[in-house]
C-alpha cells in the first residue's frame, strides 16, 4: 500500500482469542491534520493505537506511518513518533524534570535539544519541575506526559484518550495545546470517548466494536442523520422517555443531558408542525410541562443512529 499521507490503514484486523478487536479497518490521515477516533470504551481505539505505535502486530491488513510499515519497519519508525497511552505511564517516583530527562535519553537526545518543541506546554509545569509525578494533579500529569511524548521532536503524535479522568478546565486547556501543535505543522491522531471533543478535530472516524462507522469532518457527520430530531423537556423523565418510545413514528429516544432526544421518521413533514403535534399529545396525556423543539443533529446523535439506535432501558 502506498500513500502520501502520514498514516494509511487498509483492511486492518486484530483478534484476541474469540474477541474481535478490529474488523477490516481502513482510513488515511492527512499531513498536519488533527484526526480523531471517536467511540466508546471497548470500541477498538486502544488496539488500533498500539498497532500504529508499533507495540502490537495486526493479524491481517496493513498500516503505514510516515511511509513505513508498522510491522516491518518498527525500529526505524519508533524514534519518529510520539505516543501517549491512555493510562498514566510515567515514573511516579521521579520528578517532572527527571521524567523528561529520562525520556529524552531513551531517544538519544536531551531536554535542552527538544525544549523548543515542548516549551508552550512545559512553561505550565516548570514551576513544579522538582515535584514527584505522583503528586501532580490530573491535568498536570497529562501535560507532563505530553511533554515526554514530544521531547524527542516526533513527526507525528498518537494520543490515546489523553483527557480521560481529567477535569473540564484541564480538558479544554489540553485541547488548546493540541491546536497549537497542529498549527505548527505536527500531525496528531487522538482518540476520545467524549463526543464534545470530536468537534475540535479536523476530521473524525466513528468506531464501534472494531469497525469504522463513518469518517468525515465533524460538521458533516451530523448531516448524515437520517431522521428528524427533537429535544424534549419535561418532568418525570422516566415516564416521559417511556412514552416517547411508544409513539408510532419514534425511531429512537434516549437521554441527552438535561433533555431527551427523539428521532422521528416523518422526514418530509414540517418539523415545527411535528413538534407542535408531539407537544400537544404529551400535554394531553398528563405531561403538562412537556416542550418539544426541532434541533440539528450532532455527532453523538449520528453515532447512535449508525449503531442502530437501540435504546437502553427507560
Amino acid at each position: 500500500m502506498t500513500s502520501s499521507g502520514p498514516v494509511a490503514v487498509s483492511g486492518l484486523g486484530k483478534r484476541f482469542e474469540e474477541t474481535v478487536a478490529l474488523d477490516d479497518v481502513s482510513f488515511e490521515v492527512r499531513p498536519a491534520e488533527l484526526f480523531g477516533l471517536v467511540g466508546p470504551d471497548g470500541g477498538g481505539k486502544t488496539t488500533l493505537f498500539r498497532i500504529l505505535a508499533t507495540l502490537l502486530l495486526p493479524d491481517n491488513g496493513s498500516a503505514t506511518v510516515l511511509g513505513l510499515d508498522v510491522s516491518k519497519d518498527l525500529w526505524a519508525l519508533r524514534s519518529r513518533i510520539g505516543y501517549m497511552p491512555g493510562h498514566f505511564s510515567l515514573y511516579p517516583d521521579l520528578s517532572v524534570e527527571e521524567n523528561l530527562e529520562f525520556f529524552a535519553a531513551v531517544f538519544g537526545t536531551t531536554v535542552a535539544a527538544g525544549h523548543h518543541s515542548i516549551a508552550p506546554i512545559y512553561r505550565q509545569i516548570e514551576p513544579f519541575r522538582e515535584r514527584r509525578a505522583a503528586d501532580l494533579s490530573g491535568g498536570m500529569k497529562q501535560k507532563l506526559a505530553l511533554s515526554c511524548a514530544l521531547v524527542h521532536r516526533p513527526e507525528i503524535l498518537f494520543l490515546d484518550e489523553p483527557t480521560t479522568g481529567v477535569d473540564a478546565v484541564s480538558r479544554r486547556e489540553f485541547w488548546d495545546l493540541l491546536h497549537d501543535l497542529r498549527a505548527s505543522g505536527l500531525t496528531i491522531v487522538v482518540s476520545t470517548p467524549y463526543m464534545d471533543e470530536a468537534s475540535r478535530c479536523d476530521r473524525v472516524a466513528l468506531i464501534q466494536e472494531g469497525r469504522i462507522l463513518a469518517i468525515d469532518e465533524p460538521s458533516a457527520i451530523g448531516s448524515r442523520f437520517p431522521h428528524q430530531l427533537f429535544a424534549v423537556r419535561g418532568e418525570d423523565r422516566r415516564s416521559l422517555l417511556q412514552r416517547l418510545r411508544e409513539l408510532p413514528h419514534t425511531v429512537a429516544a434516549f437521554p441527552f443531558g438535561a433533555e431527551l432526544h427523539l428521532s422521528d421518521d416523518r422526514t418530509g413533514a414540517d418539523p415545527r408542525a411535528v413538534a407542535g403535534e408531539l407537544e400537544a399529545l404529551l400535554r394531553a396525556e398528563g405531561h403538562v410541562a412537556a416542550s418539544v423543539e426541532p434541533i440539528r443533529p450532532g455527532i453523538e446523535d449520528t453515532f447512535m443512529s449508525l449503531m442502530g439506535g437501540v435504546p437502553g432501558p427507560a
